[in-house]
């Protein structure tokens, strides 16, 4: 019923668009004058409505159309790391506000000195996942260090996973006995209630090692349920990637389902540039980029992964 709502609602967008571009192209027949200017704007709303439909015909992928769930780790750099992952958090955080979906903060680990060693969050909207699947792997930058009193060039990594949000409708049953489970106190803000009270969980799969916190909630039963919603849905990315690259092997593809090499460098100093290493998108406007303008680096992903299936299915 959910799949069938979505489906549903995007048929009734394009109808709806398809139905303005006729109504539009009828008054410009018209020749009125009078309703020039409306409809030069109705024009251009169209054009930008249509470019994101098309951007979203490019997601057709089984959990593209998802909500997504996002950790960035602070790696590699020291304080400039934990810095850039909180530079990485008010990207994403603005890229989300830019699409009008939500974010909730399930988790943050603030940093020793500056920034977030880590962050968990959840952004529900239509595509979220088919949107951030481009941004899983290792981002670099490049900067002069704010934390470095002789102004040196640093080199700072961090990791962002993004996994879609499909626990509704897997069927993963996750044994008791293989959880380690502590409460403990949660930090920043949030309330009084979670400086009194241990209502933080954290969650440790002993056989995968997978480790999942939250603190968002008020009780330890809720911040309890939404650790192992988030764990259901790791479990189930993991062997998703698994098979992806069991069926890549079998192909004779390489796929690298892990962090190890980069997917992006920002670099501030000396020169303004953040590229892509998959596709080899680039742009000098790095504030940009860094304000949530990020659509130019998806849809080059997106396109990349289109033109590569596309390939598969002809050889």
């Amino acid at each position: 019923m959910q799949r069938m709502s979505k489906l549903r609602a995007e048929a009734n967008h394009w109808r709806e668009i398809e139905t303005r571009i006729k109504d539009a192209i009828e008054l410009a027949e018209m020749g009125d004058d009078s309703i020039e200017a409306d409809l030069t704007a109705e024009v251009q709303t169209l054009q930008k409505e249509v470019e994101e439909l098309t951007f979203e015909a490019l997601m057709s992928g089984k959990y593209d159309n998802e909500d997504a769930i996002l950790a960035i780790h602070a790696g590699t750099g020291g304080t400039d790391a934990q810095d850039w992952a909180q530079m990485l958090l008010r990207m994403f955080l603005r890229w989300a506000e830019d699409h009008k979906m939500k974010v909730e903060i399930l988790e943050q680990q603030e940093g020793s000195e500056a920034g977030i060693k880590s962050v968990t969050v959840k952004i529900k909207g239509p595509y979220a996942f088919g949107y951030l699947q481009s941004e899983h792997g290792v981002h670099r930058l490049v900067r002069i260090s704010p934390f470095n009193a002789n102004k040196t060039r640093q080199t700072s990594f961090a990791g962002v996973e993004v996994i879609p949000d499909v626990q509704d409708d897997i069927d993963i049953v996750i044994d008791e006995r293989d959880l380690e489970i502590d409460f403990y106190r949660s930090s920043g803000a949030g309330g009084q209630h979670v400086q009194k009270n241990e209502t933080a969980v954290r969650l440790v799969h002993k056989p995968t090692g997978i480790v999942v916190t939250c603190q968002n909630e008020r009780s330890q039963a809720q911040n309890k349920e939404s650790a192992m919603g988030v764990l259901k849905a790791r479990l189930f990315d993991l062997e998703r990637r698994k098979k992806e690259e069991e069926l890549a092997q079998l192909k004779g593809e390489h796929i690298d389902v892990n962090f190890g090499s980069q997917i992006r460098s920002y670099v501030l100093h000396p020169y303004q540039m953040v590229k892509d290493h998959r596709t080899d998108y680039e742009t000098g406007n790095t504030t940009a980029v860094l304000d949530g303008a990020l659509d130019g680096f998806m849809e080059s992903y997106l396109r990349s992964r289109v033109g590569q299936n596309a390939h598969n299915r002809r050889s």
